[in-house]
This record gives structure tokens, sequence and C-alpha cells, in this order.
């Protein structure tokens, strides 16, 4: 059990912060007071396990999945199970999909010990969603993780099977071989709208643009499960023309997952404009620049 973990309440008295090493957890359920209680300390229970359970498989998580093969833990599963579509077409490991297994099982952690109107555990941008009958959240995408700017919103209500939001892009905590600035992705679980939006992401691209830099992955950490597979670090001013060639790659792969039913629906970002593929009553750009300035809230 880890001796790192940190878990203490938001100054807020609401959300419950949980941190252990890369992993940064901001989580939140409503209920009567007792059970939002239960959910919290299940939850910090759970969570003390999860980082040396992970690094228990750690070299197998970073190895491209194959048929007939299985992790043992149930975090590594669900990160496994994720991405096994996308092996056979192109390179994924398990790792594309960690943040939202991780997400995943907290809150189901939470929905077990405790009877809960919604709660969301984020785990860094990717969120899993529990929501009653009647509920719903709103949540606000975002393309610039240290200065986030609003680019449109998710309204995700109990009626529907979305259950994970997730978003990925250049500019985001992980490494990606496109140019996207955000692409975020409603799915019916969060690993595996995780793993929908790292593919999506990397398939928003101009190869070979020379306004794009790109180094391999290892360069900038040793031991990415990425090797020397080229990954994005800068991307300067596009065309308009230029812009839409990239999201329409982007869109393609989208209609590809929807057809698959590994994704409900996504919204695109690139230097500015937005492309919504999927179900545009969930998710919905902001057209007004005023109202970018705006906060969503749960």
């Amino acid at each position: 059990m880890s001796e790192r973990a940190q878990i203490q309440l938001l100054s807020d008295g609401r959300r419950l912060h949980l941190q252990d090493g890369p992993i940064d957890i901001v989580l939140e359920a409503f209920g009567p007071r007792h059970e939002v209680e239960s959910a919290y300390r299940a939850a910090a229970r759970r969570f003390v396990t999860v980082l040396d359970e992970l690094c228990g498989e750690l070299p197998g998580l970073r190895q491209a999945p194959a048929e007939g093969t299985q992790p043992l833990g149930r975090i590594a599963q669900r990160m496994f199970t994720a991405v096994l579509p996308y092996a056979s077409q192109t390179f994924i490991t398990p790792m594309a999909a960690v943040a939202g297994a991780v997400a995943e099982e907290i809150l189901e952690t939470m929905t077990a010990a405790a009877i809960l109107q919604r709660a969301y555990v984020n785990d860094g941008g990717d969120i899993a969603i529990h929501l009653a009958t009647g509920q719903r959240f709103v949540v606000g995408m975002v393309d610039l993780p240290h200065r986030p700017s609003l680019f449109g919103s998710a309204v995700l209500d109990g009626s529907q099977p979305v259950r994970g939001i997730a978003t990925s892009g250049w500019r985001g905590r992980s490494f990606s071989l496109g140019i996207a600035d955000a692409v975020t992705v409603l799915a019916d679980r969060a690993a595996l709208a995780d793993a929908g939006a790292t593919i999506i992401a990397n398939a928003v691209d101009l190869p070979g643009h020379p306004q794009v830099l790109r180094v391999p992955a290892r360069d900038l950490v040793p031991d990415s499960d990425l090797g020397d597979r080229l990954v994005t670090q800068a991307v300067g001013e596009l065309t308009v023309q230029e812009i839409e060639v990239a999201l329409n790659s982007g869109e393609q792969m989208c209609q590809t997952l929807l057809a698959q039913g590994l994704i409900r629906a996504a919204a695109l970002h690139l230097q500015g404009r937005t492309r919504i593929v999927g179900n545009s009553v969930c998710l919905q750009p902001f057209h007004d620049p005023t109202q970018e300035r705006s906060l969503i809230h749960a």
C-alpha cells in the first residue's frame, strides 16, 4: 500500500483530491451526506493501492496488446480491453487508456459503496461519470491545459449511455502523433473515451508539414511506450485550408469509430476551429467569443 498518496478535501469542502506520483484526481459525489462520505472513504482506500498495482505490470502495459494475453490487475484489464480494438490497425499500448481506466475503477468503487445521485472522477481531464435517472452534468471542453480556454461544452444526462469523456491533443500532458489542440470524445466508459481520443487526435494531422515540430518520444521520456515514434512538440500557424484538411482526416477516423460503436461523439479543435462529429445534442461548440470566458459548472 502506498505511503506516498496525498488525499484531502479541497477548500470548497465538496471535492476530494487524490494524488500519487503521476496520478492526479479530483472527484465529487452528490447525494445524502452519509452516502457521499461512504463513497469518499471507499475511493481513498482503493486509491492508495492503484499506483503500485499498475507499476507491477508496467513492462507489459508499455507493449502493444496481443490476442490471448491478459494483464492481471483490474485497472490493467480495463486498459487492455479499451485499446485492443485498435491494435490490429495501428500501434497503441494499454497506456493510452490508463487515466480513463483509473477514473473508472475509482468511480466503480464509490458507487459500490454508496447510493449516489451523480458523481464524477476526473483524472487529469479523463472523466468517469455516474448519473442516476433524471440527473445530468455540463462539462466544459478546454484546449490549453496550462491556461484553460473553453471551446465548447458537453451535456450529459442519465438517459444517455455516455459515462466517459476524455481529451487528447499535442498540448496535453501525454504525447500525441497528431496536431489537434484538443480532441474530446464521449463514450460509454472512460477508458474507451481515453483510447478513442488518442486515436482520433493522432489522425488530426498534416504529415511532413514544415510548420510542425516533431521529436522522438524517447528523446523526451527515455522509457516512453512510444519509443522512437515522432511526437508533436509545436505547431506553427496554419492556413484555413490546412486546418480543414487536418480536421477532415480526424473526422474520417471519428466516423470509423462511431460505426464500430467505440465512441458516441467527438469534438475536434485546431487553431480556433471546431468540428463536431456524432451526437451534436451532447456536444456544442462556442461561437460567441465572450461565451468562452464563462465557466461551465457540473
